[in-house]
């Protein structure tokens, strides 16, 4: 394949990232909200004036159902996602000629990882249902409960450092090695590799998707943050030595939050 083809499909697919992007902060900015996720000044005046416009009133709100809210975590997947399958396909590449790959299977590789990570954009989008007909988050996807952000930032902080971590995120880390063990060539091969390497980023990654539900799931600044570690995390230079830094920094961040409340109840007795 010529190298204008080739570049012409990397060009498509940091277009495609550029335009989740793009869509997320458009959505982000019709709802009235600023970068953090946080309703904006003027949003808030309305919502004082408009009680319909509560975040706590899911009834007749377009991101209390089903199909609205599976596509804006589809939409975000792509946006947090792609960017992290770019060493996996540069690996992919340098296999095309030794290995008879071809950038059909390319291809397949990113259908596949897409695949898995859309059904998981409809597993998360039915639990942020869940959870806010349950009363535990709010509209903006923001857990209502300091301990509920605590225990979420800790059982996250605890997963990286775990077997099952150290498995996924290795498989992520060196996709070469993946590929190299369960090769397959032509578009259905690269599909197949493109399924099981989402299931191990999925396996990785769940738990960044899942800290959402503490910042709120339309913070872009969440969004970009997360993103540019699970990026970071994946480098073959430095993936392997920041993982469990920042399981200590998750697990902290929780203690701090659950000590916070106790300190201004210490304050005020004082």
């Amino acid at each position: 394949m010529s190298h204008v083809t080739r570049t012409a499909l990397w060009l498509s697919f940091f277009g495609l990232i550029l335009a989740a992007w793009a869509m997320m902060y458009m959505m982000s900015m019709s709802m009235g909200l600023d970068l953090i996720g946080r309703p904006s000044e003027m949003a808030a005046k309305m919502a004082m004036l408009d009680p319909r416009m509560s975040m706590d009133m899911p009834q007749g709100m377009p991101m209390a159902r089903f199909g609205p809210l599976f596509a804006m975590w589809a939409i975000m997947m792509a946006a947090m996602m792609l960017p992290t399958m770019v060493p996996t396909l540069r690996s992919y590449e340098d296999l095309m000629v030794s290995a008879d790959g071809t950038r059909a299977g390319w291809l397949g590789v990113i259908a596949g990882y897409a695949i898995v990570w859309i059904a998981f954009a409809a597993l998360i989008a039915g639990v942020q249902l869940a959870l806010l007909y349950g009363g535990v988050i709010d509209m903006l996807g923001m857990a209502k409960s300091r301990w509920v952000t605590a225990a979420l930032l800790i059982a996250v902080g605890l997963f990286q450092f775990t077997r099952a971590k150290e498995i996924c995120h290795g498989v992520c880390h060196s996709p070469m090695m993946y590929f190299l063990g369960n090769w397959k060539t032509g578009t259905l091969g690269g599909l197949r590799m493109g399924l099981g390497l989402g299931v191990f980023c999925v396996g990785c990654c769940w738990g960044f998707m899942a800290l959402g539900f503490v910042g709120g799931v339309m913070s872009l600044l969440w969004m970009g943050a997360a993103t540019l570690f699970m990026v970071l995390e994946k480098l073959p230079q430095i993936g392997h030595v920041i993982t469990k830094p920042m399981g200590f920094a998750l697990i902290l961040a929780g203690l701090a939050v659950i000590a916070s409340p106790l300190s201004v109840e210490l304050e005020a007795w004082l």
